[in-house]
């Protein structure tokens, strides 16, 4: 068994790593960054991730477990994977979460580990996490208004993710990425309260547009596109400049004069960004998904416990890549094509 100490990073996996086949796809694109949704579960119930009735969660006893996804996790760096994000559900209620990022950052080769969370228990952890490796971070928060909050996510909590995002600015954190998901009527009025953000410290906040998964009650009324966006962060601010973007990146980037931070822009939905898609996820019962808002989904677990071994697993991994289309199909047949919950996918 692992070590549980996060005192230094065991030396679990020393092989070289090289790009391989199994990660590029029937159009070129090599995909160096794995998604690891760790949990199915989350201590917030926000309206565009959970219908309101809830979903049925798998049972745990189905979920990979902790060595599962090191191995899986293993095969994907050793093929030249150099990012890893953890998800959910929300990652941080996972009781091993900090043993997980001990055992993925000793992955030789692995430059990135990257968390997404909402924050609410985040500051108490973040200490030991970014001690087991955690160097990148997302925090989702939707609302600056505190009831908004409750009434946005179904909970209690807008207070403890401000604490989490000011103890990732306090421990180094440089840029802390907020993720915010823009709806029109609900925070919309709020678009330059977040920019506000980052005047003083470096906050990344991330404006994303509002996508369509089963269960959220997507509709096209409530998109605000990233055009409109931008335009009223212009109004209202001079020296908006636009960034040099990497080709893989999926925001809009931009640097406002004075301010110490930096706002993007998630455009999903009006203008998608799949010809420089080097992204793919493991879903925590053990699917694997090639894209967000495609529905196939093959599963690792099943052949895992089948004693399928790694030279195998690349092979299921490789041939589900080079399936992967060239682009989504649109947000309008992106609305009615059956695709699970958020929640289930993994942020």
């Amino acid at each position: 068994m692992y070590a549980t100490s996060c005192a230094t990073n065991p030396d679990i996996l020393s092989r070289e790593t090289s790009s391989s086949e199994m990660l590029v796809d029937s159009f070129g694109r090599f995909h160096n960054y794995l998604r690891i949704s760790l949990t199915e579960r989350c201590n917030l119930r926000c309206q565009y991730c959970m219908p309101a009735e809830g979903v049925e969660l798998t049972p745990n006893s189905e979920l990979l477990s902790h060595d599962e996804i090191i191995r899986i996790a293993n095969i994907f760096v050793t093929s030249g994977v150099d990012k890893i994000r953890l998800t959910g559900g929300e990652p941080t209620i996972r009781k091993d979460i900090e043993d997980i990022c001990l055992h993925l950052s000793g992955l030789k080769g692995l430059k990135t580990l990257a968390m997404t969370t909402n924050g609410i228990v985040l500051s108490k952890k973040l200490p030991k996490l970014k001690e087991c490796g955690l160097n990148a971070l997302n925090i989702s928060l939707d609302t600056l208004v505190p009831a908004k909050f409750e009434f946005m996510t179904r909970r209690k909590g807008h207070s403890k993710v401000m604490e989490s995002i000011d103890a990732a600015v306090e421990l180094g954190y440089n840029p802390v990425k907020v993720n915010c998901v823009i709806m029109r009527g609900m925070n919309d009025d709020e678009i330059c309260n977040f920019v506000e953000l980052t005047r003083h410290k470096p906050i990344n906040v991330r404006f994303i547009e509002f996508m369509p998964f089963d269960g959220n009650v997507w509709n096209v009324k409530k998109l605000v596109p990233y055009a409109e966006m931008l335009d009223k962060v212009r109004q209202n601010y001079k020296g908006v400049e636009r960034l040099q973007d990497h080709p893989t990146d999926t925001a809009k980037n931009f640097r406002i004069d004075g301010h110490v931070g930096t706002i993007s822009f998630i455009t999903s939905m009006t203008e998608h960004f799949c010809a420089g898609c080097n992204r793919l996820r493991l879903l925590a019962d053990g699917n694997f998904k090639v894209c967000l808002f495609g529905p196939s989904e093959v599963s690792l677990r099943e052949p895992i416990h089948a004693g399928v071994d790694d030279a195998g697993l690349k092979e299921i991994i490789g041939a589900a890549v080079k399936r992967k289309k060239a682009k989504h199909a649109g947000m309008f047949d992106i609305a009615k094509t059956a695709n699970r919950p958020m929640i289930h996918i993994g942020g």
